[in-house]
């Protein structure tokens, strides 16, 4: 009997090696229902712990080169000679992260708002998952005070002379300058091959005739952690790089461009603290959303639809009912006639009750708060305006 389906024979392991192209097996059947119920198991894969970068003998106490005559305790540096450029007498870092070997879990994973660990981004760390710090990048969730940086020190009103640092929390800045590099063809493709491990890129400028270049990051916390990340580094050559904070920059597309980041970033907060619905009904993504909205927003007028800030609008005044709610106007007394009964009549439900047992009743009480007694004033003696001339005194010396 001959099957309906297409066989194809696999050929050998040996001749499938001298075929250059393979027929695959086809069938025109379709499987029938077994009826078992598929159970998919979802496995996750344990977060592996953070390792120890480096051995804890690593960190030697090694006095600094004598460039001078005299060594100050307090700087640990030397003082009195011939003074020679900070930059060129840099030496280039013992060690470097490495994210993807590196990161892992430690203690801080299990302490809500904990800091990212500053050996951990030098490539420094000894102690692995006993860390009291992070041991990741951050993300984009990944939020702190603006008077700290994502490492938890204290940040300044402004920055140092030579733009190094912690930083200032009076401007978010997302770009770091990085000087020295060698100049090469690609240097364009080495800057941001190198940078763009530690973060988003939201955009790079290599000045290529000078060995400079500034990266700028879609998040603060990142362009924090890759400035010390990248301090001290070499990228593909020897050179020792002089990572700092960039100054704002002067132009104004980019000061444009900076403002509208910010606005995005209000915006995207805003958006994940209101509800889903009012926010698809603000954007317009919702059609239903959008057709009930014309609909509300004519007020009974054919052909009108009224703006957002007329719509939307909340207290007494505003036009929309829903504006409105808990914003009513409540009197809280009626306009009373003078002198006639419906003020006494109002005054009197008003009027606390006397207690059970006083010697006056409510109507004699009534009675004495209306009365009016003139009670006779003494008259001021007049002042007398002239000079103290006849003054008695028992001294004739005074």
């Amino acid at each position: 009997m001959a099957d309906t389906a297409e066989q194809v024979e696999l050929a050998p392991v040996a001749e499938q090696e001298n075929q250059e192209m393979v027929v695959a097996t086809t069938n025109n059947e379709v499987a029938a229902p077994t009826g078992k119920k598929v159970v998919k198991k979802i496995i996750r894969k344990k977060k592996r712990p953070a390792r120890a970068q480096v051995d804890p003998d690593f960190f030697t106490t090694e006095p600094p080169p004598q460039t001078g005559t005299i060594f100050n305790i307090w700087y640990n540096k030397w003082s009195g000679g011939d003074r020679e450029d900070k930059y060129l007498s840099k030496t280039k870092a013992k060690s470097r992260c490495n994210v993807s070997k590196d990161s892992g879990y430690t203690k801080a994973d299990t302490i809500p708002g904990s800091f990212f660990c500053l050996r951990f981004a030098r490539g420094i760390c000894p102690k692995g998952q006993d860390c009291d710090f992070l041991h990741r990048l951050p993300g984009t969730y990944d939020h702190f005070n603006p008077n700290v940086d994502c490492f938890g020190r204290d940040k300044f009103s402004d920055y140092r002379d030579d733009m190094g640092g912690v930083g200032s929390f009076m401007r978010q800045n997302r770009t770091v300058y990085a000087g020295r590099i060698h100049v090469t063809d690609d240097i364009e493709e080495i800057v941001a091959r190198h940078f763009a491990e530690w973060g988003p890129v939201e955009r790079i400028r290599v000045l290529n005739t000078r060995g400079v270049a500034f990266v700028t990051y879609v998040n603060q916390a990142n362009a924090e952690f890759a400035k010390e990340a990248m301090a001290h580094q070499s990228l593909d050559h020897d050179e020792v790089l002089n990572v700092r904070w960039a100054t704002a920059d002067p132009n104004p597309m980019a000061q444009a461009r900076e403002a509208r980041k910010i606005e995005e970033q209000a915006a995207d907060a805003i958006r994940r603290a209101l509800p889903a619905e009012f926010v698809a009904e603000i954007e317009g993504r919702d059609p239903e959303a959008r057709k009930r909205r014309k609909i509300e927003s004519s007020y009974g007028l054919e052909g009108y639809e009224a703006p957002d800030e007329i719509h939307f609008a909340r207290g007494a005044q505003s036009v929309n009912p829903l504006g409105r709610e808990g914003f009513e106007v409540e009197y809280q007394e009626r306009p009373m006639i003078e002198n006639g009964e419906a003020g006494q009549a109002q005054a009197e439900e008003h009027q606390p009750q006397q207690e059970v047992g006083g010697i006056f009743s409510g109507s004699t009480l009534a009675a004495l708060n209306k009365a009016k007694v003139a009670v006779a004033s003494k008259p001021k003696a007049a002042a007398s305006a002239g000079p103290l001339v006849a003054y008695d005194s028992d001294s004739d010396d005074e």
